[in-house]
């Protein structure tokens, strides 16, 4: 038993963290038909499914027959959910999208939770409790068919970033029509800077920004979880070392990596939010120069009414 604790002494602590071949070849350079990252894509689409539409049923409003307890959340689970789904919509998305809000809210809402629950399976060491239960399954290296953290997976980040580019470049084209989706990037500059900073905002949307989202939730993500890893590596400690140093070390491991979870916690809640409230962003900004326009056209439209107003009172 004690034995099987080495699992968690890893020479490699990234090994615990990375996508693990279920179905294929078992190595890096070969194919796989199955990996443990697209089991978790899977299982967090089913757990999105079930209990998106079990927190629906209980946050929807009851028969009249019910009273005003009708509009009262019927479970305390399902209020959270409810609670988070109203801040992100009238505290961080409605303040940049205006009237656009209700009906982009549901692509921001499942970009936040997706890659929420992503984050909390990696938390999740499935295929270590495999190892630690069957000594077998450690020694011919059994993988399950989900594992790992899809979300410290580049290509699972840069899929959800083009996807999230596509998503905020065709919104800016059919609010500001094709002509006037190309003209916003020349930020109104004379000709000749037009041309350069045409070409700097259109790599921005269709490059950077993606680039961005997708660098910056994989790199978030491997860090801390490798860093969770190597921390809990060392609680083999005990068992390979005389008491008076394995004991200490396990100690400092186990309370260090405590910490370290409820920090990655924190973190896996984090990220989603960054990604979803930087797509939201990425989305105002390809409307905000309309919007600052109109404001200035209505405060001078007001200035110049006040202004003939008080040369009527003056010659009457």
């Amino acid at each position: 038993m004690f034995q099987s604790l080495l699992t968690l002494g890893a020479g490699n602590p990234a090994e615990h963290v990375y996508n693990h071949v279920h179905l294929g070849a078992k190595t890096s350079e070969g194919w796989w038909v199955w990996s443990g990252n697209q089991g978790n894509l899977v299982l967090s689409m089913v757990i999105l499914i079930v209990v998106g539409a079990w927190a629906a049923k209980k946050i929807g409003t009851g028969p009249e027959s019910e009273g005003s307890g009708r509009y009262i959340t019927k479970n305390k689970f399902a209020h959270m959910i409810e609670v988070i789904c109203v801040y992100l919509r009238e505290e961080v998305a409605r303040p940049l999208l205006l009237d656009r809000t209700d009906k982009i809210m549901p692509f921001l809402w499942t970009l936040f939770f997706f890659i929420l629950v992503n984050n909390l399976l990696g938390l999740v060491p499935l295929l270590d409790l495999v190892h630690l239960l069957s000594s077998d399954a450690k020694a011919n290296h059994a993988t399950l068919v989900v594992g790992g953290t899809a979300t410290q997976n580049i290509w699972v980040t840069g899929v959800l970033a083009v996807i999230a580019a596509f998503f905020f470049n065709g919104v800016a084209i059919k609010r500001l029509g094709v002509g006037g989706y190309f003209s916003h990037m020349t930020a109104g500059a004379p000709f000749p800077a037009s041309i350069l900073i045409f070409f700097l905002e259109l790599a921005s949307q269709i490059i950077i920004k993606p680039f961005a989202l997708a660098l910056r939730l994989f790199a978030n993500m491997t860090a801390g979880h490798i860093l969770l890893a190597t921390l809990f590596s060392f609680a083999a400690t005990i068992v390979t070392q005389p008491l008076y140093i394995g004991g200490p070390v396990t100690l400092i491991s186990v309370v260090g990596g405590f910490g370290i979870m409820l920090l990655e916690l924190f973190v896996a809640f984090m990220q989603a939010f960054v990604f979803m409230f930087l797509v939201t962003v990425f989305i105002a900004l390809m409307d905000h120069h309309e919007h600052d326009h109109s404001h200035d056209h209505t405060h001078d439209h007001a200035h110049g009414h006040g202004h003939a107003h008080g040369h009527e009172h003056a010659h009457a």
